[in-house]
């Protein structure tokens, strides 16, 4: 009777809280881990055409959404304007960019350019 006293269960070893429903809970889990494992940019992105290049290394970019009005229900476009980085002074009006959130660069610069999608026509 000691015997069985000294030696652990086996059962409450390997319960597993995760497994309770069969394959398909550890199929989950095993996409949530592979989902946290790969790193996550806290960074904002927008996507916007340049309205103004005329400052050195920085560009004002115009950013439209579609917005549905909460009374009547009619989608309507809203333009915000962000000031960006641009190092290289590569951007010219009209051209699609993508910028990235960054630290504050300047008084009202919180932006830089990521990538140019698309030069201007």
């Amino acid at each position: 009777m000691s015997e069985e006293m000294d030696q652990p269960t086996t059962e409450t070893a390997t319960h597993d809280p995760l497994n309770l429903m069969g394959e398909q809970t550890t199929a989950i889990h095993e996409k949530i881990t592979a989902a946290a494992l790969q790193p996550k940019s806290r960074r904002k992105i927008r996507v916007g055409t340049v309205v103004s290049n005329k400052m050195q290394k920085s560009i004002v970019v115009a950013v439209v959404r579609r917005v549905r009005h909460p009374l009547y229900k009619k989608y309507f476009n809203k333009t915000k304007k962000y000031m960006a980085h641009d190092e290289t002074n590569d951007c010219k009006v009209g051209d699609t960019v993508r910028i990235i959130e960054t630290r504050p660069l300047s008084a009202r610069k919180r932006w830089a350019v990521d990538t140019i999608v698309e030069r201007a026509k």
